[in-house]
């Protein structure tokens, strides 16, 4: 336990925030440290590649450790790659969860990764990346390539390659058909990547899953996704369950599904949090869509989360260090769609959960696309332009509040109002902000769940007040919003414990 603190003390912050992972590595004998102690919490944050073996590893890998002398650090794979290095198949660095450095900073080179893992270079090119990050190609290529090591093409090419091996390990499609659903121009790019960052072809990789884990049914993909732990999988359940909208979401005490709008299509998807990883069942429509199901995954439960820094931070106060021990791992629910975040915050204020649900079921049932999915899933949730050809009048809920709903949902489909990560929060809020029956609460709750912004209180929430009444702090929203700053940067997980310390999750939630 002293190495691992030696390692988190190295990579922290005076303030208590991880430094960027790419500043980390500017000391590569911290890296280092963390290598020889094999821990897990820096998976995914650096990666470190091996010159006399020609090969990058996670650095909790179980190889025998290289000496000092031998090792160079990396901050993304595709770093690593573009220097020559190709991945271990012992440890698979590839799988590892992503760094959470991006959601912290959510600075451009963050915003970047998050677009890169869901597609955008695929479906729009890098100067469609560019202008969703709001800079030119030229200069965005210039600064990822100074801070993560690695241009858009190849980062976008990294990614493609690691999806890749997904369908050829779960899959029995043809890898002509691989090739294409990963998102390569041609068979030749695509059997050409794979050997270079895995040191096999395809069919060498077929083969290797064939001698173990045999594939899903036909229309299926099981992926296996990493998480750092500890991981509070059952309040994650609870939370999600709580406020499952009828037709598009179900959720058992082991198991949450939705349905799910992608950029080629729909599906289904099912998981089931382990231990140590999440068992993701995909149905897609269209399996160009893999990639970025797998990453609204890992948002939706907030996997890429570093819960030892988080629990260290918060435990340190003696108000939350009881529900700390008692809820280590404790992750911030995230979502799938950030319009649906947007729609389920208007309908809910002033009103119960279950109030919520009941509304939102209704627009589900009178604007939702039908679609066949698995269980009780009947429909997808409404397309903002759907609710913006809505009569405000005929909605279940107060009149303003239906204008709200449809101005809303207008700004969304009109793209005055861009809602996914490619945006910068302070502007989204703003934005939000500027429209008529948003508030302060609905803004903030938007960036909590659909932006993923780690350091979001909600001081006039009747839920964070009756929390923190039982806590022992009393006072006006200023007061108690006065109060949360201690918990900065982190204040998104601190709402979670306050909330969870109320009992019965009650008020505008």
């Amino acid at each position: 336990m002293s190495d691992f603190r030696e390692s988190l003390g190295s990579f922290m912050g005076l303030d208590g925030v991880m430094e960027t992972p790419y500043d980390a590595i500017a000391d590569p004998d911290r890296c280092y440290r963390a290598v020889l102690g094999r821990d897990r919490r820096f998976d995914g944050v650096f990666y470190t590649a091996v010159r006399t073996t020609g090969i990058y590893c996670r650095p909790s890998c179980p190889a025998v450790t290289p000496r000092r002398k031998n090792v160079v650090f990396f901050v993304t794979a595709a770093a690593a790659q573009g220097a020559g290095f190709r991945a271990c198949r012992r440890c698979r660095p590839d799988l590892t969860p992503g760094s959470p450095d991006w959601d912290v900073r959510a600075d451009v080179a963050g915003r970047a990764m998050r677009m890169i893992a869901d597609g955008v270079v695929e479906r729009e090119g890098v100067e469609g990346l560019a202008a969703r990050a709001g800079y030119t190609p030229r200069h965005l290529n210039r600064l990822l390539t100074q801070q993560l090591g690695a241009s858009p093409v190849a980062l976008a090419r990294s990614h493609r390659a690691h999806t890749a091996r997904i369908l050829i390990e779960t899959t029995g499609m043809g890898l002509a058909d691989v090739a294409f659903a990963a998102g390569f121009s041609s068979v030749r790019q695509f059997n050409a990547t794979i050997q270079e960052v895995y040191a096999a072809t395809p069919s060498a990789l077929r083969v290797a899953r064939r001698a173990g884990t045999a594939p899903s049914a036909a229309g299926m993909l099981t992926v296996s996704l990493a998480v750092r732990e500890p991981f509070d999988s059952a309040a994650l359940l609870t939370f999600l369950g709580d406020r499952g909208v009828r037709g598009v979401e179900s959720c058992t005490r082991s198991t949450y599904a939705r349905t799910i709008r992608l950029a080629h299509g729909h599906g289904s998807v099912r998981l089931t949090p382990q231990v140590d990883r999440v068992d993701c069942v995909l149905a897609l429509s269209d399996l160009r869509d893999v990639a970025s199901a797998v990453e609204r995954c890992r948002r939706l439960l907030d996997l890429d989360a570093d819960p030892v820094a988080i629990d260290t931070h918060l435990g340190s106060d003696d108000l939350l260090r009881p529900w700390v021990l008692k809820r280590p791992g404790t992750r911030v629910p995230g979502h799938v769609d950030g319009f649906e975040v947007a729609v389920r915050a208007v309908i809910g204020q002033q009103i119960s959960v279950a109030g919520a649900r009941s509304v939102a079921a209704h627009l589900v049932a009178e604007y939702g696309e039908p679609v066949r999915a698995a269980d009780s899933l009947t429909h997808l949730f409404p397309t903002a332009d759907s609710i913006a050809a809505a009569d405000p009048e005929t909605l279940p809920m107060p009149r303003a509040r239906g204008r709200a709903l449809v101005g809303l949902a207008a700004a969304v489909a009109d793209g005055n109002v861009v809602l996914d990560r490619s945006a910068h929060r302070a502007d989204v809020r703003t934005a939000l902000l500027a429209l008529p029956g948003v508030g302060p609460w609905t803004a903030d709750y938007v960036a909590l769940r659909a932006l993923g912004d780690p350091d979001v209180f909600l001081p006039t929430d009747l839920g964070v007040r009756q929390g923190l009444s039982r806590l022992g702090v009393e006072g006006n929203p200023r007061e108690v919003a006065e109060s949360s700053d201690r918990w900065r940067p982190w204040r998104s997980y601190a709402l979670m414990h306050v909330w969870a310390r109320l009992g019965a999750e009650k008020g505008e939630r």
